[in-house]
């Protein structure tokens, strides 16, 4: 445990001008090579002031936004900590912990024989692999040299306060600790008392004297006002008409509203999945590999777990007693998150469908477009009932940009016209979107994923190119969606609406995308990057392989 009257050292470290390069970072030429091979050849500020740091052994707190590479922040000394120290194999236990908020971010087998170099654990687990003696106490004590809590401002929220002090009585002294974190709190000055040594406090807007912004100016803000049913129509607008970017992260505050409109834009031959703490972590990763893999262009993510447990069946209208409970059956992982931490690829529109309950939630949210300086946008749908939440948001992330009140802005691209000429389709469908529907096609969706976990676990291990035949955006509708509402006719093309939707194919394709449809584009994308882990199709390799015979 740290000692308390320790006095923390915050200083104020100006980045080097001429430090642009990793080289400069006096990282392992291993390691180097490898950042090359992945293309990435300029530190991030917080890298650049975290990296040297670490490698001198310090104990580092680390606060900066999300996708401002924190992971490498920590994970590059750690690795070239782990070769230096390679020489001793009697180690009884992992050299160092990575500790995160949900199993999303762990991504580990259970197995710890071996034992690793590496765990990558939620605190629950640790603490449970410590009371069945997975762990021994005294094996930690003598390998443990580096913990690192990442996410931090997340572990205390999601109940692990009581396994992390389990955990403290076996951490040694000498053992370096790190703490990062999108956000400041009293959480996280908690974890920083209980864990660290007399640490260096790195905030990445006084780093290198320029201000990080909360939200990056490369990621556009828009805004939709309109009534919480007339939502529907304005997403089938935007996703119909190819307002927006894709890939497209959809949020929304309860699952059953996620297969909700999940199940209104099948009958538009949409496709998308649905990412919820309902699902077995198997279906969770595989969704997200396929995801980011680009197999499907629309992910829709629930991320309010409050609201999941006390909507899981419909809500305040479910009066139903005992077959109530039967369908509050399948519980809800509590170590299940998507806001924060996923890295999910190439995201470029994350829409909110409905707005989150916090302004943390919002950027956050945010967070997942406009990663490692790419270009991103979102956009939100803001009814009546969500407007005054939404200025309240909007006035304290102005506060936190120095006065900046114009962030976020309406929505240009699409017309009033254009929305009232789907508004007869989209609300004769929305009928038939029941909630009896609803409840059906989540149980179905269930069962699938079920499926898909645990009975094809084995073969799956041994044949990984198989994951490819697993879909997670199959049609859960038993009547097949009508031919004439997958394409909008062209006397219900709003002129205006049309030009910008060129615009936007035009930027998709200024930006290298593929084009949309269905899965032979992933198949193309799949051969270019000759990549045979990161396979998109099962035919794929066999076509590739041919080719090479007949040469």
């Amino acid at each position: 445990m740290a000692d308390s009257s320790a006095k923390t050292q915050k200083e104020k470290i100006e980045l080097d001008e001429d430090c642009k390069t990793f080289e400069e970072l006096s990282l392992d030429p291993r390691l180097l090579r490898a950042l090359n091979k992945k293309g990435i050849v300029k530190p991030t500020p917080i890298q650049q002031v975290a990296i040297p740091l670490i490698l001198e052994g310090k104990d580092v707190v680390a606060r900066a936004k999300t996708g401002s590479g924190k992971t490498f922040a920590y994970l590059l000394p750690l690795l070239q900590k782990l070769y230096t120290d390679s020489g001793s194999n009697t180690r009884l236990a992992p050299s160092s912990f990575v500790l995160v908020p949900t199993r999303e971010l762990c991504q580990q087998k259970q197995a710890l024989a071996g034992p690793p170099d590496i765990l990558v654990s939620t605190p629950a687990c640790v603490h449970t692999c410590l009371s069945t003696g997975a762990l021994q106490p005294n094996a930690i004590q003598d390998s443990l040299s580096m913990l690192v809590l990442d996410e931090a401002d997340l572990l205390l929220s999601y109940g692990y306060e009581d396994d992390l002090r389990a955990l403290t009585s076996h951490v040694p002294k000498r053992c370096q600790c790190l703490l990062m974190s999108a956000t400041s709190s009293a959480d996280v000055e908690k974890l920083k008392k209980l864990l660290l040594h007399n640490p260096y406090i790195l905030t990445l807007p006084e780093v290198g004297g320029s201000k990080d912004e909360i939200i990056p100016k490369n990621v556009q803000q828009f805004s939709i006002s309109c009534s919480a049913q007339d939502k529907f129509i304005y997403i089938l607008a935007l996703l119909k008409l190819e307002l927006v970017q894709k890939k497209v992260l959809i949020f929304t505050n309860s699952i059953d509203m996620g297969f909700r409109l999940k199940l209104f834009l099948e009958k538009f031959g949409i496709k998308s999945a649905v990412l919820n703490a309902e699902l077995p972590q198997n279906s969770r990763l595989h969704m997200l590999e396929e995801f980011n893999a680009g197999i499907f262009d629309y992910l829709i993510a629930t991320d309010d777990g409050q609201a999941n447990v006390k909507d899981q069946d419909g809500g305040e209208k479910d009066t139903e007693g005992r077959k109530s409970k039967k369908r509050r059956k399948p519980k809800l992982d509590a170590e299940f998150g998507v806001v924060r931490g996923i890295d999910f690829k190439n995201v470029h529109t994350v829409l909110n469908f409905e707005m989150p309950s916090s302004a943390a939630g919002y950027v956050h949210r945010i967070g997942r477009t406009g990663r490692a300086f790419n270009t991103g946008a979102s956009v939100s749908l803001v009814s009546s009932d969500e407007m005054e939440a939404f200025e309240e948001l909007k006035s304290t992330l102005a506060e936190k940009e120095s006065g900046q009140t114009n962030f976020v802005v309406p929505f240009p691209l699409l017309s009033k016209n254009a929305v009232e000429s789907l508004r007869y389709r989209a609300e004769d469908v929305l009928r038939s979107v029941t909630s009896f529907a609803v409840r059906e096609s989540r149980a179905q969706d269930l069962r699938n994923e079920m499926l898909n976990s645990e009975k094809l676990k084995a073969h799956f291990e041994a044949n990984p190119r198989d994951l490819d035949l697993l879909k997670h955006d199959k049609v859960l509708s038993k009547k097949e969606a009508s031919a004439h509402l997958r394409d909008v006719p062209e006397y219900l093309l709003d002129p205006t609406t049309q030009e910008a939707s060129k615009i936007v194919k035009l930027a998709r394709a200024a930006m290298g995308q593929r084009k949309t449809g269905n899965h032979p584009g992933p198949k193309r994308n799949s051969k270019r990057k000759r990549d045979p882990l990161k396979t998109l199709s099962a035919e794929g390799p066999k076509k590739h392989n041919r080719t090479k015979r007949n040469r």
